[in-house]
């Protein structure tokens, strides 16, 4: 699936990556260096031959740093700086702070209402001016809490 090729393009060579599991479009993996276990997935539209990366999005849990529910968002195209980027969940809207080809949730009490919202909602769509991408959610919930007991072993 492609959330599989996502994952790739994260910083941790896949040599190093195990897999938590497979859940509908999202996927669950816990790297080893930095350790850190995260959940992703690609956007439902797929990305052109010639892009520069592939978008995708995750929730992370960072044992070593005692962060978790973490989001990640890897644009389509990049931002500058301080761009609006916003997530909409089920009708609920998040303000995303980007930058380049990522946007982040501003703190920690942001990224758990993001994940609450994810848990019950079927989808969700990144938007800043020029695109939107748009995600299954169906799975996520569990790819998500598979991160999580996968970092909470350590």
């Amino acid at each position: 699936m492609g959330f599989v090729l996502a994952g790739a393009f994260l910083a941790t060579p896949a040599a190093a990556r195990e897999n938590l599991g497979i859940y509908e479009s999202w996927g669950a993996f816990r790297d080893a260096r930095p350790p850190r276990c995260y959940a992703i997935a690609e956007p439902v539209r797929g990305t052109p031959a010639n892009a520069q990366w592939r978008p995708f999005a995750s929730i992370a849990v960072w044992p070593t740093l005692g962060q978790r529910n973490q989001l990640h968002i890897r644009l389509r195209h990049p931002r500058p700086q301080g761009s609006r980027v916003v997530l909409n969940i089920g009708g609920k809207r998040f303000g995303l702070v980007a930058g380049g080809a990522d946007a982040w949730s501003p703190d920690p009490r942001q990224d758990a209402a993001i994940v609450a919202a994810m848990r019950s909602a079927e989808s969700m769509t990144v938007s800043a001016a020029g695109f939107a991408d748009s995600y299954r959610l169906r799975g996520a919930a569990t790819a998500i809490d598979a991160a999580t007991l996968g970092c909470a072993r350590r």
